[in-house]
């Protein structure tokens, strides 16, 4: 099959089209014939450091839709011709930059009927971050004050709806060019973080989803009302900041996403019901993933990339 692969850590133009064995499904596991794969922050980081999975370089891609062409030994869940979509193996390498992939059947969750394969593919990896950050971490409740930054980004257009189906009132920050794009998924507020100071805009806030990183949660901690808490997506939380946000009553917390079936079939739930779209910004075949990084690492995109594969 073919399938995108590096020989060495570096730019886009490491990642080059290569053919290897189609992979065979082994016990509890599926293989999925793919029609698209979303790209991620994750995919660049990996490429160009390893990220989790260490010195070597590995295959690229966690999001999938695509269909079921074959089962393993003991699965009970899904049969060929299901249409399915997920996020395999996380934080382990999946490679869904492929014709093929085999996952874990508990990996992955029936494709809501309404949802293409491209809006599909958009979805498991952020949503499942935003998930797990405010459901799972946060456990953010109806009423409660909710800042999302990059609230037009990947994750954070997907944590703004999430918020908003858990009740909570969502401020997200965004530059003014994407403030209406912000407010049709939902937002109460939106903050341009480009000519207002969010700790000065953003009071009273219970929970902080931080996708940036830098100086972004000590700042956070600042809008905080007490007993709030930041959710750290982009880089550990330092000890300085653990203890700060405990001296002031607070809660700071960095949080690696994972597999997860429970929240697959929660997010598969809410985009079936119209109330989870994933904004898809630019749909590129296998081909391009090259370019998909170039477009992904400039940081201007509203929503996700996706890479679609061809028969």
């Amino acid at each position: 099959m073919r399938a995108i692969g590096q020989d060495s850590f570096g730019g886009p133009d490491v990642l080059k089209i290569i053919e290897v064995p189609r992979p065979v499904p082994g016990p509890a596991e599926v293989l999925v014939r793919v029609r698209a794969a979303g790209v991620n922050p994750t995919d660049w980081w990996h490429r160009t450091t390893g990220g989790l999975a260490g010195d070597a370089p590995v295959r690229l891609g966690w999001d999938v839709s695509g269909v079921v062409k074959a089962v393993g030994p003991g699965v009970t869940l899904f049969q060929p011709g299901d249409e399915v979509f997920g996020m395999p193996r996380q934080p382990a390498p999946a490679g869904t930059y492929a014709e093929y992939v085999a996952s874990p059947a508990r990996h992955l969750a029936a494709k809501p009927a309404g949802l293409s394969h491209v809006e599909a593919a958009a979805l498991p990896l952020a949503a499942l971050t935003a998930w797990q950050a405010l459901v799972d971490t946060a456990d953010v409740r109806p009423g409660q004050r909710v800042l999302v930054h990059a609230a037009a980004g990947g994750v954070g257009h997907l944590a703004v709806q999430i918020a908003k189906a858990r009740g909570a009132y969502v401020v997200g920050t965004a530059r003014t060019v994407n403030h209406d794009f912000v407010r049709g998924l939902g937002a109460d507020e939106v903050i341009d973080y480009t000519r207002t100071d969010f700790v000065t805009a953003a009071r009273a806030i219970d929970v902080v989803i931080d996708t940036i990183g830098g100086d972004y949660g000590p700042r956070s901690l600042r809008t905080l009302r007490p007993g709030g808490v930041v959710v750290s997506l982009a880089s550990p939380a330092e000890a300085r900041l653990a203890d700060e946000a405990r001296a002031l009553g607070l809660r700071s917390i960095f949080m690696i996403t994972e597999a997860d079936r429970a929240g697959m079939r929660e997010i598969a739930s809410l985009a079936g019901s119209g109330r989870l779209r994933a904004r898809v910004d630019t749909v590129l075949p296998l081909e391009q993933a090259a370019k998909a990084h170039e477009i992904g690492e400039a940081g201007h995109t509203a929503g996700k990339i996706v890479l679609t594969v061809s028969d």
